[in-house]
């Protein structure tokens, strides 16, 4: 896992707690697009379960998501795409 990836999951468990958390690098099915760089880390996509989602409408829980992880998407992450559920 890189530091990037690392830094994301890091603080996805710290912010919500979740019961099921996936961080995966998919910058290199991105090459040649826009944003990629080599040695990647600049596309991610993130599967997470967790019970402080409940309540919460779709939107809800990816702005709740990108303000945790604001400092990644303003720098070194071009594109995130989620997956966010309740237990």
């Amino acid at each position: 896992m890189g530091k990037v990836a690392a830094s994301i999951e890091q603080k996805l468990r710290a912010a919500f707690d979740p019961a099921h958390l996936d961080v995966e690098d998919q910058s290199e099915s991105h090459r040649g697009h826009m944003g990629f760089r080599e040695g990647g880390e600049t596309h991610f996509h993130v599967i997470m379960t967790a019970a402080s989602f409940e309540g919460q409408n779709r939107v809800a829980r990816q702005r709740a998501v990108y303000a945790a992880l604001a400092e990644e998407l303003a720098g070194p992450v071009h594109a995130l795409s989620v997956e966010l559920k309740t237990p």
